[in-house]
């Protein structure tokens, strides 16, 4: 029997595909999810500019929607129940077993489609961060970032500030995304 999308909570529907977001990505991903909500929120106060985080569709096309892990969004009259028409300046998935190979294929080109201007995939198992800029019509990776946090070691970059191409006002520390994940 085909699955429907009342079957789900929360859903994305990709090429006609419904594709199931349960179960959640646990901890690690929802504690880097939560950082950098957090140190996005502060930088925009007093903004035009809104952070969600893992609640809100984007809508893609007519019949085409996805659950980013975060995005800032700086047209908030295109947010219309509960989902968000415009095109975001910057999109965030962490990555989790369940949706990792979609997240660097099927959504990146989505959002490339969009015209999303920065796209981050973390890795938390990783503890890793690709900054992707869109170029054309297509992502270019521009940095990838390996949490080291030993202050021994030669390659320690975690005091490493990481600044949004799309908003430069916006950066956070590496480590502070990685917060709390042991």
């Amino acid at each position: 029997m085909p699955l429907l999308i009342d079957d789900y909570k929360r859903v994305e529907k990709i090429n006609g595909i419904i594709y199931n977001m349960s179960p959640s990505g646990g901890f690690m991903h929802s504690q880097i999810n939560g950082n950098l909500y957090h140190a996005i929120r502060q930088q925009l106060k007093d903004s035009v500019c809104a952070v969600a985080m893992e609640n809100l569709d984007l809508h893609l096309s007519e019949d085409e929607y996805v659950i980013p892990d975060l995005m800032i969004m700086c047209d908030r009259n295109q947010i219309k129940k509960d989902k968000y028409y415009g095109v975001p300046r910057f999109v965030v998935e962490t990555l989790s077993p369940a949706t990792s190979l979609k997240d660097k294929t099927i959504k990146k080109e989505k959002y490339a489609k969009l015209g999303i201007d920065e796209y981050w995939i973390i890795s938390p198992k990783e503890r890793s961060v690709e900054v992707h800029y869109l170029e054309g019509k297509e992502y270019k990776l521009v940095a990838s970032h390996i949490l080291v946090d030993d202050k021994e070691d030669e390659n320690y970059n975690a005091e490493l500030l990481i600044s949004l191409r799309s908003l430069p006002t916006i950066s956070i520390v590496l480590e502070r995304i990685f917060e709390n994940i042991q």
